[in-house]
């Protein structure tokens, strides 16, 4: 028997376990005690009339000799010279395996390889039992060698069918030349074993198995020695009646199990007679077509509102792409058209913002005229005046007089009412809102962290202990943040926060300075107000007056036509009516009354030294400044 590769190995076992204190006796050895099995002496053919080391002899056959018959027979040894042919010429001559001494290494090397061919080989064995199909176990493949020892392996967990067997059937199979062959089938009662004790010190036959059990090493063809005495305490065993109870229990298991097989078997005999009824099937079938019906048919809907919502959304990007397209052409349209526009747009642009850096030059002339910052007369470095109040760049004395605290605060009306004033000039709003009232000025700070959130507004005068000159302080710190704001809008550097009135001053002077004419006030305004506030106001009742107003009120207030007619007479009537209030107050005061005498009232847009201040309607009308 030849077979094409050997059978897959299993998997390595556990090593040997440890020797059992006491032989079992021969009737109760099974097969679930065996162990592990040795290989000794493997060997293939016999010597036939010729010795092993013959150079002459030819490679022996790869056909094997079936063992299972029984036992090789014994015979006796003979010598080199009795092995010789009968037709050698020197019958005398002797043949000795000391002739390979002389020989070439060629020749040695093939002897070598002959001997080993000979005798070695990879061997496997299987283990079969009466009632199973399939081999019990299979084990590795030995290499290359004459005796072998088999990993351990552990039978116990197979099914009673085999771990009570005391009977099975080894067979060891051998590779020789790239095939497999079986080389023998031995037939194995575990209870004829002969008990050996150890493998050593012991001369087996060719092909000997040895078997190792749970209790020591056995073997059929070797003689049974006497075990040796073991020296173990006495156990205490089970009685009798324990045990049949025991015998009777694993009966009706096994009794149980092979109704249960038989059952199984009755069962599967019947289904296979039975012929399969196809309606639950069909049913079945049927149940999972109509589900996948409906769930196609939920499938198709979504698919059909999809289809639909994208059909709708693609109209509406149409639409809007040509409304986007017209758009786009009339935007083209409208760029050719404007782009005739461009130079005089351009131009007015210019024109514009030239106009409004005019005005604000203007209007900063006319606040730096309303609000005059002067070198202060003590010729200190950096010190002004504001509208004749001196003001110091942040460093006063705090035990000042009351006179000097008036003076400081007015100074500091008069800083935050100019800059309060620039803020909206200039389109720039300042970080700290500021309450221009005069000497009583504040300014608030809605920005920093403070303790007291409810305190916000910080007083631009000296009233109250030290908390109030703190908070004075810091109202002139935040003053001169707010003139810095205006400074850096401006595009200049501030180098000290600290000079008030000096960075004022370099404000106005950078955005009322330039090249160009300062354009004129228009028309309306304050100058339109003395047409239509005049009457009534300056004549007092008189015939003159009366007609002056009657010819000033026949054409529009504030109009050319108006500054034409009547502009020469109002002048003198307003000056009329000026010296006639200042000669009454004269004369309340006495002849020589200060007030009389330092007053200086002059009228707008005039070039003397007299000032006029009026007011809209429906408020009180002042003329002239009294100190």
């Amino acid at each position: 028997m030849h077979l094409s590769q050997p059978p897959r190995a299993p998997a390595a076992h556990a090593a040997a376990p440890a020797p059992a204190k006491s032989t079992m006796l021969p009737q109760n050895r099974r097969l679930r005690h065996l162990q592990g099995i040795y290989l000794r002496n493997l060997s293939f053919t016999r010597p036939r009339g010729r010795a092993t080391d013959d150079l002459e002899a030819d490679l022996p056959s790869t056909k094997l000799q079936s063992l299972h018959d029984g036992p090789p027979l014994l015979h006796h040894a003979h010598s080199s010279e009795s092995l010789l042919p009968t037709t050698r010429v020197n019958a005398n001559a002797r043949r000795r395996s000391t002739t390979l001494a002389n020989v070439s290494p060629i020749t040695r090397q093939k002897q070598l390889e002959y001997t080993v061919e000979s005798r070695a080989a990879d061997v496997f064995f299987s283990l079969h039992c009466a009632e199973e199909e399939e081999p019990v176990y299979i084990s590795e493949v030995g290499e290359r060698a004459t005796n072998f020892n088999f990993r351990f392996f552990d039978l116990s967990q197979a099914g009673p069918s085999v771990t009570r067997e005391s009977q099975f059937l080894i067979k060891i199979w051998a590779k020789r030349q790239l095939s497999w062959s079986l080389l023998v089938t031995e037939q194995v009662d575990l209870r004829n074993l002969n008990y050996l004790g150890s493998i050593r010190n012991q001369h087996f036959p060719p092909n000997c198995l040895v078997f190792h059990l749970l209790d020591g090493i056995y073997s059929l063809e070797l003689s049974s020695k006497k075990p040796e005495p073991k020296h173990a305490p006495p156990l205490s065993t089970s009685s009798y009646n324990a045990l049949m109870k025991l015998s009777n229990l694993d009966n009706s298991i096994q009794d149980a199990l092979a109704t249960r097989e038989a059952l199984t078997a009755q069962i599967n005999s019947l289904l296979d007679r039975t012929p399969p009824d196809a309606v639950p099937q069909a049913q079945e079938s049927a149940l999972l077509a109509s589900k996948y019906v409906s769930a196609q048919t939920r499938a198709l809907r979504t698919a059909q509102a999809r289809r639909a919502e994208l059909r709708a959304s693609i109209a509406a990007r149409r639409t809007a792409i040509e409304e986007g397209r017209a758009a786009q052409a009339k935007a083209a349209d409208d760029v050719l058209h404007a782009q005739s526009k461009l130079p005089a747009s351009r131009s007015l642009l210019s024109a514009t913002r030239e106009s409004i850096h005019g005005q604000r030059r203007r209007i900063c002339e006319d606040l730096s005229r309303i609000f005059p910052i002067l070198p202060h007369v003590s010729g200190a470095p950096l010190s002004f005046t504001i509208c004749g109040v001196p003001l110091p760049n942040t460093d006063y004395d705090p035990t000042s007089s009351t006179s000097t605290e008036d003076s400081l605060s007015a100074a500091l009306g008069y800083v935050a009412q100019l800059a309060h004033q620039l803020q909206f000039y200039l389109g720039v709003a300042l970080p700290y809102p500021l309450a221009p009232f005069g000497s009583r000025s504040g300014v608030r700070d809605d920005i920093s962290l403070l303790p007291d959130s409810q305190r916000r507004d910080f007083p631009l005068f000296l009233r109250g202990g030290a908390t109030a000159q703190y908070r004075f302080d810091y109202a002139w710190f935040l003053l001169n943040k707010d003139v810095e704001a205006l400074c850096v809008a401006a595009g200049l550097k501030v180098v000290d926060i600290r000079h008030t009135l000096p960075n004022l001053k370099y404000l106005l002077y950078v955005c009322s300075a330039g090249r160009d004419e300062v354009p004129e006030r228009k028309r309306g305004g304050v100058r339109g107000l003395w047409a239509g506030r005049l009457k009534g106001k300056v004549g007092g009742g008189a015939a003159a007056d009366d007609g002056a107003s009657s010819n000033g009120g026949s054409s529009r207030p504030g109009s050319a036509d108006s500054e034409v007619l009547s502009g020469g007479r109002q002048r003198e009537q307003l000056m009329g009516r000026v010296v006639s209030r200042e000669s009454r107050d004269s004369r309340e005061n006495g002849a020589g009354g200060s007030s009389a005498g330092n007053s200086v009232i002059g009228l707008p847009f005039d070039e003397s030294t007299a000032k006029l201040t009026l007011r809209t309607k429906g408020m009180r009308e002042n003329v002239g400044a009294r100190a």
